[in-house]
Order: structure tokens, then C-alpha cells, then sequence
């Protein structure tokens, strides 16, 4: 974890270019490729793929100058840090990636990694391209019967220190081209790449319109249907979240699209309720083989200070959107987590989305339960191109954790979370450990401590953090606000007995 972190921490200047000036100037190896691996949580792929040699110990580095920002993100030091650090520990033997094959309701898929219902996936060229770059399937962008008009921009998003985006915002719809020409791209798709998974997003408006979408579908190349009853966007009422909300809709419609086809139905339901597995339990009683989720998080953002419009202000009005980007992850989280512990959804698939960006994100989600993995947000930042560190980092823990399958994960943690806090021991402390070879004295530790904790660390006359036994409870504030990663947790104590 420490070597993730400060990996990271330097990178923070990186702009992940496409056919990125670093790699242009090195003929040794793909520093661009490297960089963008450890940005995803793959440091071990990035090191995996280092030259025998190390020819940055006597290099000018001209990557660093050839870089966009030029000295600002320091290239041959990740590097180093990768053949230092990080290369001695890569295990011996090399992973062969079968073990990420899996299967979507009993349809094989070469992993389980697939683009979700949005722009990232609306188009032939746009889903061959994914396929080309190494994504299991996709779910199109959403097929319906009425016009669309989409509002310019309908996009917003909260970015980090560097740029990136935390929390992304859309008022985006569905898709704008008809059902006939979305047909003709499932059966290019399916005839190109016979192999990969196909996913097709559907909304209809009344009982028919989801059984006749769906039958259309099917008989156009789709593997599966996904019925979208989770869209916050929706101009008309009676449709999307609309329907995700009322259990007695979710069956009903459900029901309506299983009259129309054989192959296997998911139900994606909103996460704009208090629970979720009312919604997914009338699914299933609908004929539903699986449940998606999340969609987006109903949302206002970035209010303008001078105009009063929040964003993205489209001629000078804006609306409630949908939030997602890995912001969104938690939420996400615990919804899945919910649907996977619930005994009457037993053996139901769940295709879990909301925040991935990393292998790592992927992971935890199926975890808590998910059998597949859809991404949108991350796609949009940073393109298809991120799914060989999905697929790599993947593959690298399940070989070194022992893992064969994806099904052998599927809900690993489900047993070690409550939906209630007095399952959990209270009985111990366990102190933070500060180490001097990190510590660059702060001084944040004691700032949070004093106003946000119970007043347990100071600092000394060497701006050294020390620790006050008598007054910490162990609640590891200091552990996460401390930019270095110099504190972790440390020896544990008993609480005495109060009477």
C-alpha cells in the first residue's frame, strides 16, 4: 500500500497522454504505458513489463523534458521507485489471464469487465473499438421508441487536486438514433465479433413497447437485455427512476419484456431509494435473471455565484442529474452488498457498476457479490484504453491470492458487513505508530487531532508528533489525513471496564 501510494502521489502532474511524448523519446521501453498502469493501481504489470536492464541509471531522462509539462511529473524516478521497489517483490511465475473468463447467466464472456448503458457505448465503431481493446461486452445505450433531443452541454463534473474527476454529473438521455439502426448495429457487431458479450438496454412506455423491444433485440444478434427502470433523466414522467421506485412497475414491466424473449433479463434499478432489494425481488418474480445496478445518484452540483445557475447551465436553467464517477463507489457498494447478502436473491446475477476505475474497484465489488463488472465514468476520463489494467491488476491478485475464478470471489465479503453497528468489538484500542523516516513534520496530524478528535497528539519542540495514550481512542484520524503515509496502526490495548 505504501508504494501505491507515494507511486501515485508523484504522478500527480501526469496528463496520461494519448501517444504520450515520453515514450516518444525512450527507446527502451513505453514510459506512458508505465506511468498509466500505476495511475490504475497495476504497479506490479507496470514492472512486470520493465527491460532486464535498468537503462534509466545513466539516462539524462529525456522523457522528463520531452513530457507536456516538462519537469513537472518525474518519470525517471516512478520508474526507478518500479525497478526498486516494486520489481523484487513481483512473484515468479507469470499469470495467464484465463482465469478471468467467466460467464454472464451461463453465456460465456472472456472477462467480466463490459462498457455500461451510455455514450461510451452508442455507436458500431465506438463498441468494435472496445472490443478491439479487450472489453468482455457491452451494454448499448439505451433503445427506445420515442424522439430524443439532447441539451447542450449536459455534462459537469467535481474534479481533484490534479484534474481528474471525482464526481461527474450528466443530464444525457437515451439513445438519439432509432431502433432499427441500433438493430443493424447488433448484427454487425455480433457477425464481426462473435465472441464478445452484448448487452442491449431497453425503455419502453407501456407493456407492449418492452415486449416488443426486447423480442427485437434478441432476434438482432443481443445476448441479453438489460431493462433500463433507473434513469434520473427522463423528461416524460412515468419512466426510468420512475419506474425503479415502485416495486409493483419493476414486476410488471419485467414481465412484460420476459413475454418477449428467451434470453436472460436484467432489471437496472435506481439507487434514488432507501433500499433496493424490494425492487430487485419483484424483478425477479417478473422473470428477471438478473439485477444491475447502480445507476447514476440524483443530483445538483456546482452552483455559479454570480449567475445562481448550477451546472452544466444550459441558456441559463439547469436540472437535477445523475451522479456517478467514483465518488459514487461507496454508495454503490453498499447496495450491492445488500442485494448480494439477501438469501431470496440467491443465485441471481449481478452486474454491478458505479465508481470503477481500478482493478482494485472492480474487486471489491465482486466481493460484495457482483458477477459482472460495467463502466462508464471512467471511460469517458480516460478511454477504453484502461482495461488492460483492469484485466492485468486483476489477474496479478487472483494469481497471487490463489483464486481460479471469478465466482470463486463472488461475495467473499458480504459475511464481514452489517447493516448495524453493535456487531462491532469496542472492547480494544488500537494506537496509531508515527514514523520519523516519513514524517516531514506537518504538523496535520495534530491539527485534526485537536479540532476533529480528542485532543491525543502534540508536537514538540522538533516539530516531532507525539502521542498522548491517556487521551487516543484509536480512531485513526491522523492515519488518514497525513499527506506521507508516516502513521499506521499500531500495538493494541483493552479498554478498562467501566461500572
Amino acid at each position: 500500500m505504501f508504494e501505491r501510494v507515494i507511486l501515485r502521489s508523484d504522478m500527480l502532474k501526469c496528463a496520461l497522454c494519448h501517444d504520450a511524448p515520453c515514450s516518444a523519446a525512450c527507446i527502451h521501453m513505453d514510459p506512458g504505458s508505465l506511468l498509466r498502469s500505476i495511475w490504475f493501481d497495476n504497479e506490479e504489470g507496470a514492472a512486470a513489463r520493465l527491460p532486464d536492464e535498468n537503462p534509466c541509471l545513466n539516462c539524462p531522462a529525456w522523457c522528463e523534458q520531452a513530457c507536456v509539462r516538462s519537469g513537472e511529473v518525474p518519470v525517471r524516478k516512478l520508474i526507478m521507485r518500479l525497478y526498486d521497489e516494486i520489481r523484487p517483490k513481483l512473484p515468479e511465475d507469470v499469470p495467464s489471464d484465463n482465469r478471468l473468463a467467466t460467464d454472464f447467466c451461463g453465456i460465456p464472456m472472456e472477462n467480466p469487465f463490459m462498457l455500461s448503458s451510455s455514450v461510451v457505448a452508442s455507436t458500431y465503431d465506438m463498441c468494435a473499438r472496445a472490443f478491439e481493446a479487450g472489453w468482455g461486452g457491452i451494454c448499448f445505450k439505451t433503445i427506445c421508441n420515442f424522439e430524443i433531443h439532447e441539451a447542450s452541454p449536459r455534462f459537469s463534473a467535481i474534479t481533484g487536486d490534479n484534474g481528474s474527476i471525482i464526481g461527474f454529473k450528466n443530464i444525457e438521455q437515451l439513445s438519439d438514433h432509432s431502433a432499427a439502426e441500433n438493430m443493424e448495429v447488433f448484427r454487425k457487431l455480433k457477425q464481426n465479433y462473435p465472441s464478445k458479450f452484448i448487452l442491449a438496454s431497453i425503455m419502453g412506455r407501456d407493456d407492449r413497447e418492452w415486449e416488443d423491444l426486447a423480442r427485437m433485440c434478441q432476434e438482432n444478434g443481443a445476448d441479453a437485455i438489460e431493462l433500463n427502470f433507473s434513469c434520473p433523466n427522463m423528461m416524460d414522467g412515468g419512466l426510468g427512476s420512475d419506474i425503479g421506485q415502485v416495486p409493483e412497475l419493476v414486476e410488471r414491466f419485467t414481465a412484460a419484456a420476459r413475454r418477449g424473449t428467451s434470453i436472460p433479463i436484467l432489471a437496472k434499478l435506481t439507487p434514488n431509494v432507501s433500499e433496493m432489494n424490494s425492487a430487485a425481488k419483484a424483478a425477479k418474480r417478473g422473470g428477471a435473471d438478473g439485477i444491475a445496478a447502480i445507476n447514476t445518484i440524483k443530483s445538483v452540483i456546482g452552483i455559479n455565484r454570480y449567475t445562481y445557475v448550477s451546472s452544466p447551465s444550459v441558456h441559463g436553467m439547469s436540472a437535477v442529474g445523475g451522479y456517478s464517477g467514483n465518488a459514487v463507489k461507496p454508495i454503490a457498494l453498499r447496495f450491492i452488498d445488500d442485494l448480494g447478502s439477501d438469501p431470496e436473491l440467491e443465485g441471481i446475477h449481478l452486474s454491478a457498476m458505479g465508481g470503477i476505475e481500478t482493478w482494485a474497484d472492480a474487486l471489491e465489488f465482486i466481493m460484495v457479490g457482483a458477477d459482472s463488472l460495467q463502466v462508464t465514468t471512467a471511460v469517458m476520463q480516460y478511454g477504453y484504453r484502461i482495461i488492460d489494467d483492469l484485466k492485468d491488476g486483476l489477474n496479478r491478485y487472483m494469481n497471487e491470492a490463489g483464486f481460479h475464478s471469478i465466482s470463486e470471489m463472488s461475495g467473499l465479503a458480504n459475511d464481514t458487513i452489517s447493516d448495524t453497528t453493535d456487531v462491532i468489538e469496542r472492547d480494544t484500542v488500537i494506537y496509531p505508530i508515527f514514523h520519523k523516516d516519513k514524517c516531514i513534520r506537518c504538523g496535520r496530524c495534530m491539527i485534526s487531532c485537536m479540532d476533529g478528535g480528542h485532543q491525543a497528539i502534540s508536537m514538540n519542540e522538533q516539530r516531532r508528533p507525539i502521542l498522548n495514550g491517556l487521551k487516543c481512542v484509536g480512531c485513526h484520524l491522523c492515519i488518514l489525513v497525513c499527506p506521507q503515509n508516516a502513521i499506521s496502526p499500531g500495538r493494541k490495548r483493552v479498554r478498562k471496564a467501566h461500572y
